[in-house]
């Protein structure tokens, strides 16, 4: 029997075939399982909302009705302000604090593994810009009275994109978001001014800031049913379509979804909207690549995701597979759609489309130097060794007897929820239901144990 070194060493390609889902496996319970048994002998109870009223729970001020339930039982610990008549203790109260909380910092990330963040990245060039407060308020291009921005680096980083998903720099506009979800509110509001009756339909699987979306904006929003694997059913889509096709079409599709890493169809989407009746003027398309929009360009064989096919917008976050020290992303849109929303404000001195008004001038930089620093075959590489490890780990699971799943041109491994809490904590897996993943980032190989 070939080992798992041996089954991940065939070229990328070959890889991304879908790996089917084993049947359920009695296995061994390992020796953490035992001790957290021993630790906690509820963990896996079932919820009891009479128990659940005994959970002592810290209530921030606007909180009308506090959270309840197992979600609370990691409650945040407030680091408290301390104030000091002396100021040499003042000072060495604040390093230790600091020095500490580095510490932390440096434990925790070693051992993260559950959520789609690229924590292998280096700034140190350009520690001597933190000193300024770069704030890129208003339009991109146009330039405010506020003086100390990096609009510069904004546009090469839009530049850069706008070239990936090849639109010519005429006909698109877009801005650096404070992350993904504002890049999704983004998109979707862009939808909805520019067809204000329309319905928005998105997959089961699809991020909840969607759906956050429907309700900000007073939407009517129909979610799709997923198959299995986190893709939309299509069946599902055409028959919603078919139901409401006197209304427009705002439809999100996902270029990897949150939990399972499953990717939609754009093709079989755009084919079902022409085959039910919406002509292009009657529907709109955003693309949430939180994620693999960032992926995807650099697997052969993948499907395209360009502005040569009939959609509106499409948004990536710049912390995760990038690699980023403050949240943040990007949305690009057609230059004819962005007019809806665009005002000119004469507080800034600019035209503002954007969803936020100040934003995070640090992050326009961050992005412009891993793009600077990486190109197109850093990039190509960093996507060959996350595919490639994660074959490799889904290999060692299923080979431990675990429950396991990877999809096509996905580096996120799902598999059975570990039943001992103090695992899921020390190695920060995303849980949902009854399965966790491994969302498999540069910065995680096979050292990780």
């Amino acid at each position: 029997m070939k080992s798992a070194e041996e089954r991940i060493a065939a070229d990328v390609v070959s890889l991304t075939t879908s790996l089917p889902v084993p049947v359920p496996l009695k296995r061994k319970q390992c020796d953490i399982e035992k001790a957290c048994e021993a630790e906690e002998p509820e963990a896996d109870a079932k919820f009891d909302p009479v128990e659940a009223k005994k959970v002592k729970t810290q209530v921030s001020p606007y909180q009308a009705i506090p959270a309840s339930g197992k979600i609370v039982r990691n409650l945040a610990k407030a680091q408290p302000v301390i104030a000091f008549t002396n100021e040499q203790e003042r000072k060495a109260a604040v390093s230790k604090v600091i020095h500490d909380y580095a510490d932390l910092l440096r434990q925790r990330t070693a051992t993260h593994m559950g959520y789609p963040y690229n924590l292998a990245f280096e700034f140190g060039d350009l520690e001597c810009l933190l000193k300024y407060c770069i704030n890129n308020l208003g339009d991109p291009w146009i330039e405010s009275n506020y003086g100390v921005h990096s609009r510069q680096f904004e546009l090469g980083v839009l530049n850069w994109f706008a070239q990936l998903w090849e639109v010519d720099q005429k006909d698109y506009w877009g801005y650096i978001t404070n992350c993904g979800t504002e890049g999704n509110l983004h998109g979707i509001l862009v939808g909805r001014e520019n067809l204000p009756d329309g319905i928005l339909y998105s997959s089961e699987d699809s991020h909840y800031s969607v759906f956050k979306a429907a309700s900000m904006y007073r939407m009517k929003c129909h979610k799709v049913k997923s198959l299995v694997t986190g893709e939309m059913d299509y069946d599902d889509l055409r028959r919603l379509l078919e139901e409401n096709k006197a209304k427009p079409a705002i439809v999100n599709v996902n270029i990897g979804t949150t939990v399972k890493g499953a990717i939609d169809d754009l093709d079989r989407v755009i084919e079902i909207l022409g085959e039910v009746g919406y002509s292009e003027d009657r529907f709109y398309i955003h693309c949430d690549g939180a994620l693999f929009g960032m992926m995807i360009p650099f697997i052969k064989e993948s499907p395209l995701v360009t502005f040569k096919k009939p959609i509106g917008s499409v948004s990536v976050s710049g912390h995760k597979f990038m690699g980023c020290p403050t949240p943040c992303g990007l949305v690009i849109t057609r230059s004819s759609y962005a007019k809806a929303l665009s005002n000119d404000i004469e507080y800034l001195n600019s035209r503002d489309a954007t969803i936020m008004g100040s934003r995070n001038g640090h992050a326009a930089i961050y992005m412009w130097y891993t793009l600077t620093m990486k190109g197109y075959e850093g990039f190509r590489q960093d996507v060959t060794k996350c595919l490639k490890n994660a074959h490799y780990l889904h290999s060692l699971l299923f080979d431990a007897g675990i429950r396991t799943m990877l999809n096509e041109r996905s580096s996120t491994v799902v598999f059975e929820k570990p039943p001992c809490q103090a695992f899921v904590r020390k190695w920060q897996l995303a849980c949902q239901a009854d399965i966790a993943h491994v969302v498999v980032m540069p910065n995680i190989d096979r050292k990780k144990n």
